[in-house]
């Protein structure tokens, strides 16, 4: 079976390489050629753990290709997935798609799209004649692990009552149906739903235990422990309770707002969704205050970043907490230093003179008055705490991921400060 895969962003680069990975021939295409070249040339323009290897494997294979011939590529594939990182025009491009793919064909939407969408888009094909079955196929792949995700998914999840669409799509999942990977079969307007409701539930759940952190700091509680013996109760899965700034991601503020969005249109009041916004959004001023207090003042102060990515494993600075610090930092006359692993090309664009960007963590942390973890990249467990102590004008760490051994940094001399550590 030739699979095809239009949308050459994020999304449709790690769908298009996942889906041949599992040993099906793809075909990556776009109308828009400068991605389509990158991605031959071996140029993500991103970072995204394992995708790398997984695209030069599946390409020396044969297996994984890219065009920009979409009609043709659309026309003798059985099974098309679009894979669009924004949903801009999606139903122009779902009628776009249907009139050069074959009839018998299946189109599967993975674009993270509005509720409404696929019912929209399949009225506009069968207005004009064409009888291709359309499946709602929402994805929830978070930057960093989203190879993972694609791969061990909780769930697959179709929006279709078409049974030839869902029978293909086992055809093709079948490595991960044999695993015993669940498969759901709704309705359209509840398969879209599903994603933007697990997502701002997830943001619910962050929110909740990074207000339980502020909590411990008050009665000299350990929020790790806490969230440890949470997490452990049945009723509680341990997966995002863990404290630290705020939950990031483009996909996850553009889903949490997209569902309240809909509420409001429909008059429906989510006031437990509005309350973990403002939360979310409002712990970026708890770290500040945090930085504040052992500085005072920030005026004039140098300050050392450690992450710019709003979460390891990629390059993505989406809603990335350490971004938006280090505009508040910046704001109030602090001059910061910053290093990232992969993140640098980006962070530059966005933060532009805010910063100065450095090529080591030991050259982020020369000469500042406090050294800020912002990203919990596993590799900052690892430096050399003895060597950046010397490096630091004062030995003063505050770490937003709880990240690193507090007791050991202590026992070196650190002043260290976690999150919702007593």
């Amino acid at each position: 079976m030739q699979l095809t895969v239009y949308g050459a962003g994020y999304l449709g680069t790690v769908v298009s390489a996942c889906l041949a990975d599992m040993g099906t021939p793809v075909t990556c295409c776009d109308y828009d050629s400068e991605p389509i070249i990158e991605r031959a040339q071996g140029r993500i323009g991103f970072y995204e753990k394992n995708l790398d290897e997984i695209i030069r494997r599946n390409v020396r294979a044969g297996r994984l290709m890219y065009s920009t011939e979409v009609e043709a590529e659309v026309n003798r594939s059985p099974v098309i997935f679009i894979a669009q990182d924004e949903p801009n025009s999606t139903e122009e491009l779902v009628v776009r798609v249907a009139a050069a793919a074959k009839q018998e064909s299946v189109i599967v939407l993975c674009t993270p799209s509005p509720v409404g969408t696929a019912a929209r888009a399949l009225d506009a094909i069968r207005k004009r004649g064409y009888p291709q079955s359309l499946v709602a196929h929402p994805l929830q792949l978070t930057d960093g692990c989203a190879v993972e995700d694609f791969n061990w998914p909780d769930r697959l999840l179709f929006g279709t009552r078409d049974n030839v669409a869902v029978s293909a799509l086992k055809v093709i999942y079948r490595p991960l149906v044999m695993r015993g990977i669940p498969v759901i079969v709704t309705g359209y307007e509840t398969a879209e739903l599903a994603r933007e409701a697990a997502t701002a539930f997830v943001a619910t759940k962050i929110s909740f235990i990074n207000e339980v952190a502020t909590l411990c700091e008050a009665v000299k509680a350990d929020a790790v422990d806490l969230a440890l013996a949470m997490g452990l109760d049945k009723r509680i899965a341990p997966r995002c309770l863990q404290p630290g700034v705020r939950m990031g991601g483009s996909f996850v503020e553009r889903d949490v707002d997209a569902l309240d969005q809909l509420a409001s249109n429909h008059g429906v009041s989510l006031r437990v969704l509005e309350a973990a916004r403002q939360v979310n959004h409002a712990l970026t001023d708890g770290i500040l205050r945090k930085i504040g207090a052992v500085m005072n003042p920030i005026l004039d102060k140098q300050v050392g970043m450690l992450g710019l990515a709003f979460k390891p494993h990629t390059s993505s600075i989406a809603g990335s907490a350490s971004v938006a610090l280090i505009r508040e930092l910046a704001g109030q006359g602090a001059r910061v230093r910053a290093y990232d692993p992969v993140a640098m090309e980006d962070a530059e664009r966005e933060l532009q003179h805010t910063v100065k960007l450095c090529r080591t963590p030991y050259e982020a942390a020369e000469g500042v008055d406090v050294l800020v973890v912002g990203t919990g990249w596993p590799e900052f467990r690892t430096l050399d705490y003895s060597r950046m102590k010397e490096l630091l004008r004062q030995p003063i760490i505050v770490d937003t991921k709880n990240l690193l051994d507090s007791e050991r940094l202590r026992r070196m001399g650190y002043q260290y400060f976690g999150v919702g550590r007593a």
